[in-house]
């Protein structure tokens, strides 16, 4: 090989460098390009993961209030439940002390219209009679007034007898 085809070798060889060097040029731009583009998403996202840090850290203080909120509606509702639970107590009693002054107030009732009313009724037929001597008129109906309350009260009697038996 002589000189001159080695200097064009050389030459051929500088030109495929240069041809090499321009690629890498291109290549490294590109490489800088993306470089910065990347710089850039990573700047956002450090922007966007200190914003959610914050976010974070506000959702944490939520959470830990609406767990003091929870617990304390569960103490109040513990409560509401005990109370409630003394409250089907107390109507209950309430209910049997209803049931048995019904009970109470339909004997009174039962006690007025037939001995009561009777007696008063009886009485009071015995003093229309006012025109009579009052010595015989005294002695007759009060001996008949006194049969006619006694009846009555044994009435009165039995009936609560057969009641409480289960006859009537």
């Amino acid at each position: 090989m002589t000189q001159n085809e080695m200097i064009v070798a050389i030459y051929d060889g500088m030109q495929d460098l240069k041809t090499d060097m321009r690629e890498l040029k291109d290549r490294v731009q590109v490489l800088e390009e993306d470089v910065s583009a990347l710089k850039e998403d990573v700047s956002v996202l450090k922007e966007d993961v200190s914003v959610l840090k914050e976010d974070v850290s506000v959702l944490k203080e939520d959470v830990s209030v609406l767990k003091e909120d929870v617990s304390v509606l569960k103490e109040d509702v513990s409560v509401l439940k005990e109370d409630v639970s003394v409250l089907k107590e107390d109507v209950s009693v309430l209910k049997e002390d209803v049931s048995v002054l019904k009970e109470d107030v339909s004997g009174i009732h039962l006690t007025l219209e037939n001995v009561t009313n009777r007696n008063i009724r009886v009485v009071a037929e015995g003093h229309l009679d006012l025109s009579r001597k009052l010595d015989e008129a005294l002695k007759a109906d009060t001996e008949r007034e006194l049969m006619h309350l006694r009846v009555n009260v044994l009435e009165n009697d039995m009936r609560r007898v057969k009641e409480k038996v289960g006859i009537a």
